[in-house]
């Protein structure tokens, strides 16, 4: 894999990579979904009913969860764009949330579960707040999350032979109890974003 970049320069090159997306639309993997994101408590439930596995191994149950607001966020580590944009987004918002949101976290799903194992998950989410933790497992199981949360994935081969992803590019608010609340809007300022999730607590 390649070498991480100092923090200084991997937040400029991630930064510029925002302002294009902003600027040209993103015509890369990611998109919406075909429907709203789902209004029923799906999160943790499905998760945990799943049997995902977090970068460190360990089945995630919705106990994980219960009692602390959370974000969602599907993608995939060889994602060359929307998804470190939008992480490193997150990670902005919770460093905005200062002493308040010690106790927030961030579920990150991977769609691409037969490359993204645990241990690439690991080394991919160092980059990025510790509070985002990474979830994998079989296909069935990955699917079955992509199905609760009415989000959208779909692999799609390359002209080298290889593969990228497409998928949702939601980012889920969801409640102490585990319930959806609205999906986030990360081009607006981190302090703005963090204040919204902040009254989730």
């Amino acid at each position: 894999m390649t070498p991480a970049r100092p923090a200084s320069a991997r937040a400029l090159v991630v930064a510029a990579l925002a302002l294009l997306l902003m600027l040209a639309g993103c015509s890369g993997a990611p998109r919406a979904g075909p429907g709203p994101p789902p209004r029923t408590p799906v999160t943790s439930v499905a998760v945990a009913g799943n049997r995902l596995v977090d970068q460190d191994g360990r089945t995630v149950t919705e106990k994980e969860m219960t009692g602390r607001p959370h974000l969602v966020f599907f993608g995939f580590t060889h994602c060359p764009d929307v998804c470190p944009t939008t992480l490193f987004q997150i990670s902005e918002v919770f460093k905005a949330t200062g002493d308040q949101g010690r106790n927030l976290r961030a579920l990150f799903i991977t769609v691409d579960p037969e490359r993204d194992r645990p241990e690439v998950l690991k080394e991919y989410l160092s980059s990025f707040d510790d509070r985002i933790i990474g979830l994998t497992g079989d296909r069935v199981a990955v699917d079955a999350a992509v199905k609760a949360y009415r989000a959208y994935a779909r692999k799609v081969p390359t002209t080298d032979g290889d593969y990228t992803m497409e998928h949702t590019s939601y980012v889920y608010l969801m409640d102490r109890r585990n319930r959806f609340v609205s999906t986030l809007s990360l081009n607006h300022p981190s302090s703005e974003v963090a204040r919204e999730v902040l009254k989730q607590l």
